[in-house]
């Protein structure tokens, strides 16, 4: 039986939203099959101490719908690092479509595949994916390696953004070697030449990049084309560097994101109160931004 494709567009009403959480995680697909092989897995809980479960995509809509917010989702494919099979980022375009009102899917395509360009290609014309999810250290891969360049012309010509993981990660923390991953494959300072390169291409810097925090922000106050998400960490723990640019300079260029479900909207609002990030920046950072990145 061939695949019945349901194209993505999205129906959110921005006005009446409290926030737009650009990063959020679908680990585990309709059949139970999770994004992580069990290692992996055990060991990102075990970091982020976080032994609840992983909702599906329509139990993640529910979870923000009830919120007044929006969610950009997405999985990671890192099939060749990895050797387990991903998530499929056209089933999570399908089930965004579905609840279109909150969600808005990304998609994911192992850079290291042979057809990566072309699945790429395939998921923004025909599934209305409205960017796409890299992680260099999981998915083992230098993103400045002009070899992958190809990757970011198509998605440039998109006129969608690509977001990167950035900084160290819980994935494989604790397990020997840490598994094989590399963090180095993570430091910001590698998106620079892709930012120089492609100056269309809007490129999300995720998470408080330590332990290269003021990397991040060189990128981002030299390339405008740079963004940087606030996820994976709690508000309270974010280095005084990045809250100060939260604050000032860069107050148009960062975005709310949790990590859901690693990390919770709820406790990410909660925490942010403890922080010197200023009130009135706050809708910027929590909706505005966002809403103007993404053309809602």
């Amino acid at each position: 039986m061939s695949r019945i494709m349901t194209h993505y567009e999205p129906a959110i009403d921005v006005d009446a939203l409290t926030a737009i959480d650009v990063h959020v995680h679908i680990e585990i697909d309709a059949h139970g099959h999770s994004s992580l092989p069990a290692d992996l897995e055990a060991a990102a809980s075990k970091y982020f101490k976080a032994d609840g479960p992983r909702p599906d995509l329509d139990s993640v809509a529910a979870y923000y719908r009830e919120r007044r917010m929006a969610a950009v989702v997405f999985t990671v494919d890192a099939e060749t690092q990895l050797g387990q099979p991903p998530i499929s980022s056209a089933d999570i375009a399908d089930g965004a479509a579905r609840n279109s009102d909150v969600l808005i899917p990304f998609g994911s395509v192992d850079p290291r595949r042979p057809d990566a360009v072309d699945r790429v290609r395939r998921l923004a014309e025909d599934h209305g994916v409205r960017g796409f999810k890299f992680h260099p250290t999981v998915q083992g891969f230098d993103p400045s390696d002009v070899r992958f360049y190809p990757i970011y012309e198509t998605i440039q010509n998109a006129g969608i953004p690509a977001l990167f993981h950035t900084g160290q990660t819980g994935i494989g923390a604790g397990l020997p070697g840490g598994r094989g991953l590399r963090l180095a494959l993570s430091n910001p300072m590698r998106l620079d030449p892709v930012a120089a390169d492609f100056p269309e291409l809007q490129i999300i810097m995720a998470h408080p990049s330590v332990p290269w925090q003021d990397e991040a922000l060189s990128v981002a106050t030299h390339k405008h084309n740079t963004w940087i998400d606030l996820s994976g960490w709690s508000p309270k723990y974010f280095p005084e560097s990045l809250v100060r640019a939260a604050n000032s300079y860069l107050n148009d260029r960062v975005l709310f994101g949790s990590d859901f479900p690693l990390l919770t909207p709820d406790r990410w609002l909660r925490d942010v109160e403890q922080t010197a990030i200023k009130p009135d920046v706050l809708p910027a950072i929590l909706r505005d931004n966002a809403a103007r990145l993404l053309g809602l």
